[in-house]
């Protein structure tokens, strides 16, 4: 299952028990996004992805790991993940972070979506709060698509990066505290995903790899702290910050977004990158 280097290298079995995994936790991540509203607490969308989960017979990889006490990560504004849902009310205009896994027969899912509670036409959100989760979601799928062609996982941070830099208007940082990573049989395994170029190129990628790409862009300085909870992530200069992460596989016949409905088609087919299911799904 491993190569010298110590990645996980799946196969087309494994891949569908994560495949199965990554379908629960879009919708699960779909009934969150819905019930997000002003006067909704974060506490409330934790139960709400909890109970889906579990009326599908999954269970959540968050709650416990590392002492974490919920299932899901709750971040607003200047939080940039690691939010811990509790009584805080939603307003109209918040930027709020939903991050989240399960996991089916042993294999894991992970992935996180951006909502901004409000619309900019309407009055009721910041444009700039817009440009920076579309850019952020925009910069995710760069990283996946070059992931599906790309024979070093350090073209995927390059692919990130070069989008990121190249978007006209006000400059997006892009945290380096915290990166993406390997997926499988653990929530968290080798190899690191940077959203930035390292200089290096990285670990091989061979069929049976699964990664979960999570580009992370803050309207300010990269610097971020940690709250005396211990867990919530913020950044020092008090700027907003988007997250956007799939979990996604490399296999014999192509690349799968794992946590995405359609596999990634409609997000990676106008980049150039058409997804193959995983063999016997």
């Amino acid at each position: 299952m491993f190569s010298r280097n110590r990645i996980e290298l799946k196969s087309a079995e494994q891949l569908r028990h994560m495949d199965a995994a990554g379908g629960i936790l879009a919708s699960a991540l779909d009934a969150v996004v819905d019930a997000a509203a002003p006067g909704v607490t974060t506490a409330q969308l934790d139960d709400v992805f909890a109970a889906f989960i579990a009326e599908r017979g999954a269970t959540p990889n968050f709650l416990g790991y590392h002492g974490f006490p919920r299932h899901i990560c709750a971040s607003v504004n200047e939080e940039v993940v690691h939010g811990i849902p509790g009584d805080r009310v939603l307003e109209s205009g918040d930027v709020l972070k939903v991050d989240a896994g399960c996991i089916i027969s042993g294999w894991h899912s992970d992935s996180a979506r951006t909502v901004i509670l409000g619309d900019s036409e309407a009055g009721t959100a910041d444009p700039a709060d817009e440009r920076l989760s579309e850019v952020t979601r925009a910069a995710m799928w760069r990283g996946i698509a070059a992931f599906a062609r790309a024979t070093h996982i350090g073209e995927v941070g390059e692919a990130v990066e070069d989008y990121v830099t190249s978007r006209p208007g006000p400059r997006l940082g892009i945290l380096e505290d915290y990166i993406g990573h390997g997926i499988g049989s653990a929530m968290h395994m080798p190899p690191d995903v940077f959203n930035y170029s390292t200089g290096h190129r990285g670990a091989r990628i061979r069929p049976g790899t699964a990664v979960a790409i999570e580009p992370m862009l803050v309207r300010g300085g990269i610097g971020t702290t940690v709250l005396d909870d211990d867990w919530t992530v913020v950044t020092a200069d008090g700027g907003r910050a988007s997250q956007w992460e799939h979990s996604v596989a490399r296999h014999a016949d192509g690349v799968w977004v794992l946590t995405a409905h359609d596999g990634g088609a409609s997000e990676l087919e106008p980049l150039g990158v058409t997804p193959v299911p995983i063999p016997g799904s």
